[in-house]
């Protein structure tokens, strides 16, 4: 029953994303999409989890829940913003506008709204971690609340290390393997990955088989950001505009998950 909120969700985030799209064609900037995706799933995710079931009070792990995406969408939302209202496109969505300007708002409508449906697949795990049944929080929840810190305490390091990185001139032509990038080739979406493991953390019951889907967020966080958005599009325009010295750097590091760097 408890994912019955999953269609409300999607129908939510449809809402978000058709406005993320028309304000990203009235700004000429596809990065508004990622904007408006970061605060409406926090938002709507926040909601979901505090939703009533029946006649329950909201118990304690909904406001924990709702907590953990508050704080991350805030987070990750207060990075993304200015980075996008004070810089020039997202090279991700600069590409679109090659070929027939004509068709370029359809081109970014098929980009922007299949988010949505992303913030409706991650709701399955917030859900079941949200209603967990047992009415007192307990170490599980410890766990959680461990996991959800290190990832976004982790998340935050990685992008103030980049940013430090970037505002200093030395560094121009450069590639960041310094810190968390020495371990990781992208420790930032390592530690937003990691995030999602706090709910099935606090949700998975061995024994029963719906909360196998809380495992749904961390499984299709890793697709997209290992195979999809993240990962690929960045390493393709590293090897572009850094050559040898990025190809250099993928040898000794690992390219997601954090290792001890390989001997020069």
């Amino acid at each position: 029953m408890l994912l019955v909120m999953v269609p409300g969700v999607l129908a939510a985030m449809l809402g978000v994303m058709l406005s993320a799209w028309a304000f990203g064609m009235a700004r000429r900037n596809g990065g508004w999409t990622d904007v408006f995706w970061t605060w409406g799933t926090g938002a709507v995710l926040a909601a979901a989890a505090l939703f009533p079931v029946g006649d329950a009070a909201y118990e304690p792990r909904q406001w924990l829940v709702a907590a953990f995406m508050l704080i991350w969408g805030v987070r990750l939302g207060l990075y993304l913003t200015p980075r996008v209202a004070g810089h020039p496109e997202d090279i991700r969505y600069a590409a679109f506008r090659d070929g027939d300007p004509r068709t370029y708002p359809f081109r970014m409508l098929f980009v922007t709204l299949p988010q949505a449906p992303a913030t409706a697949l991650l709701a399955i795990s917030v859900v079941l971690a949200a209603h967990r049944p047992e009415a007192t929080l307990d170490l599980r929840d410890a766990l959680g609340v461990a996991i959800f810190l290190i990832a976004i305490i982790g998340e935050g390091v990685s992008d103030n290390q980049m940013k430090e990185f970037r505002a200093s001139p030395d560094n121009k032509g450069q590639v960041m393997d310094r810190g968390l990038w020495a371990w990781s080739r992208h420790p930032n979406y390592f530690f937003q990955w990691l995030g999602w493991m706090a709910y099935p953390a606090m949700a998975l019951v061995p024994t029963q088989p719906v909360t196998w889907l809380s495992l749904t967020a961390p499984i299709v966080m890793y697709g997209l950001l290992r195979y999809v958005s993240g990962v690929p599009l960045l390493e393709q325009t590293m090897l572009k505009s850094r050559g040898d010295l990025f190809r250099a750097y993928q040898q000794r590091v690992s390219v997601f998950f954090p290792f001890p760097p390989r001997a020069r």
